[in-house]
């Protein structure tokens, strides 16, 4: 099962290769042996009544990882040693993680942990790196992001109506939050909460983060939202409320009404990450289809022999090279220019990349007939994934609208 990944530009950097070769070392001894494991313990977690516990299989090959020196990886300026690598060479990094969803944790590199973490280090004052960025970054506590709301369209983040009120040394926090992340992992020991301090102000000003502790009085996690069926345990997405949750003004990330551009901050690098991982779904969603047309005989011949099929997996390896050549240009804008400069490179890769891996894990799964819908193989999982993806960090059609816009304000200069 050992990953095909090819390089795109004229070659990666050594630091890339090197961690590639070890990354897939790694997944070879390690993570792919594992994946019938993983399902197992999940499965006796649920005949138990209690699937949102630690995992034994995922502790255990942390401490492997850690050991390999692939550990941190993604942090993206280094902190007292750890981290310091660029998007472009995170990038395959990531794709390799992809083939795998629950693989991230092993090596600290997860969502919405890796983004907390970013936010952090870049973000948040000595105080709040002691308390949380360092046992973050030890793989000792867990974290959620709580962002998205049941009652808004939270596609637009200025939507949101959960209120932070300053009451003199205090935030009082009230609203309601779904699809948190995280949030179900009983190591989860903080919550970025973005909420509205100045509901009467500039349009994207009105909001701002704050660091809620999960412990404090009035946070009630409610329930776990499944997708596709899928619980994603002992992850999970929760709805989370928040009822009169006082903390410390000083829980407060940059400052009030700051709150926007810290999520623009946080959700670049995130969209390269998700990218990158629906790239290595749908690489391996391709060697699975090749692998299962060239072992069944339908009519005589091969599926493989089918023109149908020739059309699709050519196809298959025509978007996905398209979509990974889009994805590494945009890290390496992000790198050489910036977030913002880079805005319609990122919002591009973030409609490109999950659409293209939800075709390709479609056609196999196609490929694979009723077996392809069932839990017998990886391919169910991923497209539920895949089709998630579509929505989270933003659905298609705000970025879709962000590019159209771009491209009018473009002519609409020329012409001036």
């Amino acid at each position: 099962c050992h990953s095909t990944i090819r390089p795109m530009l004229a070659t990666y950097s050594p630091k890339t290769q090197d961690l590639l070769q070890r990354l897939n070392a790694f997944f070879d001894q390690h993570i792919y042996p594992n994946e019938a494991r993983h399902h197992a313990e999940l499965d006796a977690l649920r005949r138990a009544g209690d699937v949102w516990q630690p995992m034994a299989l995922i502790d255990e090959l942390k401490v492997k990882a850690r050991a390999a020196g692939l550990w941190n990886m993604f942090l993206p300026h280094a902190y007292k040693g750890q981290g310091g690598i660029s998007n472009l060479d995170y990038a395959p990094l990531c794709e390799v993680m992809g083939r795998v969803s629950w693989s991230g944790e092993v090596f600290n590199c997860s969502a919405p942990d890796t983004g907390n973490m970013e936010t952090l280090e870049r973000y948040g004052t000595d105080a709040q790196k002691e308390q949380w960025l360092e046992p973050l970054l030890d793989g000792r506590i867990r974290s959620a992001f709580l962002m998205t709301e049941p009652a808004v369209a939270s596609s637009d983040a200025t939507n949101i109506q959960c209120s932070i009120v300053r009451d003199g040394d205090h935030y009082v926090i009230n609203g309601r939050k779904w699809f948190s992340s995280g949030a179900g992992n009983p190591r989860c020991a903080i919550f970025i909460v973005m909420g509205k301090t100045d509901p009467q102000g500039p349009r994207h000003q009105q909001q701002s983060m704050v660091l809620v502790p999960r412990d404090t009085p009035g946070v009630t996690v409610l329930r776990h939202l499944s997708v596709f069926g899928y619980d994603d345990a002992p992850h999970g997405h929760m709805e989370v409320v928040l009822d009169n949750v006082r903390v410390p003004v000083a829980n407060i990330l940059l400052g009030e009404g700051r709150g926007f551009e810290i999520a623009q901050g946080r959700l670049g690098p995130g969209r390269i990450h998700h990218c990158m991982r629906s790239i290595g779904a749908a690489e391996r969603a391709l060697e699975l289809m090749v692998d299962r047309l060239q072992s069944r005989i339908a009519f005589g011949k091969a599926l493989s022999e089918q023109s149908i099929w020739h059309e699709r997996i050519a196809e298959s390896r025509c978007m996905i090279d398209q979509a990974r050549l889009l994805t590494l240009n945009a890290a390496h804008r992000m790198d050489t220019v910036g977030n913002k400069v880079a805005a319609a490179d990122i919002a591009m890769i973030k409609v490109v990349a999950p659409n293209l891996s939800c075709k390709v894990v479609d056609w196999a799964i196609q490929a694979h007939g009723g077996g392809g819908v069932s839990q017998d193989f990886w391919l169910a999982e991923a497209y539920a994934h895949q089709r998630t993806v579509r929505l989270v960090d933003g659905p298609d059609e705000v970025h879709r609208n962000a590019i159209a816009k771009i491209e009018l304000a473009k002519r609409a200069a020329v012409r001036k």
